[in-house]
């Protein structure tokens, strides 16, 4: 497997943008080093771009022939190695090496079978989803599809726009009867890419928030109000923690404003968690960050914008660009670190008489879907984010977008970064 062709450009335009990616792409595949006829496109775009997206998508569809499979979306911002673009038009394109039988895009006209294997053979191990926040129980549909996924892992991002929200998901493979003449282009409802267990990936989440104090049981819930936390009232712990009080409004509101709570379900919680939950310190992948959206003063209760059952545990938390910034240099290290596993000596007694060889691999794509409240803005300065990105993980072909919420682990996470880079044998 090859390096993935990729390219981004900005025009207000959207012809003269598509003609300097298409410029880039072309001259990156008659390098040896990067793929020459790949078939599978994952296109992004900015919302400037959202009318036209079917113009878009046929354009580049017609110039790159040998691309017979496209998914992507919108976002109020797009990403690309080293650079973000907001509130500016703009595309970006990758361009993946992947065998035409190692994966399959889907969307609600070509869904996913509910086995996860298709009558070809063809067996959905992870799966890439692009979906519409306006969607009915969108959570039980992300979870739809993780359940016809082989792992279970899921990973992408919700629409981000303030225009049209559009899904680009272009299969080779057709769709389903009765569903008249498809272009391409869809609103509503989770399209992607499922990728067979051929395909190499690993996926990380990084956090933006971080706790104020620790973690405590849902112990009383009505619906989205919490009533009670560790057997005392929700709001009295909110309060204390923040160190305000409701008799001066205004300093209680200006910094309830900037908190958020950090809750973890039931089933999400690691076996291995303390029994009076985790300290302050960061957030893992368990966590989902949901915004406060009402007190209730009268019953002491706090309303998020969840719906925790009892034994949840919950955090009150902030948006912290220190933490942040650390959590994105630290899943960027995991995966180098995965990448490139540190082999014994050949004079130990810990080689066994026949050790496997540690095979090396090294990243041939990536794909970084981040909230669209952090980006370089969020990080001090233009861009930041994704140089992080770059400094950490090394200069990789990467696209992605900024999202309205984002997906991994079958949760619809807020306020987070999902890292997905593709490899092969180095």
């Amino acid at each position: 497997m090859k390096l993935f062709p990729y390219a981004h450009a900005t025009h207000p335009q959207w012809r003269m943008a598509a003609a300097l990616v298409l410029a880039q792409l072309r001259a990156q595949m008659a390098l040896p080093a990067y793929a020459a006829t790949p078939s599978l496109g994952l296109l992004y775009i900015t919302d400037h771009y959202a009318g036209q997206a079917q113009a878009i998508l046929d354009h580049l569809s017609a110039e790159l022939p040998e691309v017979t499979d496209w998914s992507g979306t919108v976002g109020v911002g797009i990403a690309a190695n080293n650079v973000e673009y907001f509130d500016e038009p703009a595309l970006a394109v990758m361009l993946c090496d992947l065998s035409p039988d190692q994966y399959r895009v889907f969307s609600g006209v070509a869904p996913l079978p509910a086995s996860g294997v298709e009558p070809s053979g063809f067996v959905a191990h992870t799966a890439l989803l692009h979906a519409d926040p306006g969607s009915h129980d969108l959570g039980e549909l992300v979870a739809e599809v993780a359940d016809r996924t082989q792992s279970g892992y899921v990973f992408g991002g919700l629409v981000g726009s303030r225009s049209a929200s559009v899904q680009f998901a272009a299969s080779s493979a057709g769709h389903l009867r009765g569903q008249g003449a498809v272009g391409g282009v869809f609103s509503g409802g989770i399209s992607g890419v499922a990728f067979g267990p051929e395909v190499e990936l690993i996926s990380r989440v990084t956090q933006g928030a971080q706790p104020i104090d620790r973690e405590r049981s849902v112990t009383a819930v009505d619906g989205n109000l919490v009533l009670e936390l560790d057997g005392e009232p929700a709001l009295d712990v909110l309060l204390r923690e923040l160190g305000v009080s409701l008799a001066q409004p205004q300093q209680a509101m200006e910094r309830l404003r900037r908190t958020l709570v950090g809750l973890t379900l039931p089933q999400h919680r690691p076996a291995d968690a303390p029994a009076q939950g985790h300290a302050r310190g960061q957030f893992g992948p368990e966590v989902m960050v949901r915004h406060i959206i009402g007190l209730d003063p009268a019953r002491r209760g706090v309303a998020v914008a969840e719906h925790p059952p009892l034994g949840a545990r919950l955090a009150f938390c902030e948006r912290h660009v220190q933490a942040a910034r650390a959590d994105l240099i630290r899943v960027c290290s995991e995966i180098r670190e995965e990448l490139e596993p540190e082999t014994l000596g050949m004079g130990t007694s810990m080689v066994s008489a026949d050790p496997e060889p540690v095979v090396a691999r090294h990243i041939v794509g990536a794909l970084y879907v981040s909230c669209s409240g952090r980006g370089g803005l969020h990080f001090g300065a233009p861009s930041a984010e994704l140089q992080i990105v770059r400094r950490a993980l090394g200069d990789v072909p990467l696209v992605g977008f900024f999202a309205g919420g984002e997906i991994a682990h079958q949760q619809l996470y807020g306020y987070t970064g999902v890292l997905t880079v593709f490899t092969a044998p180095a």
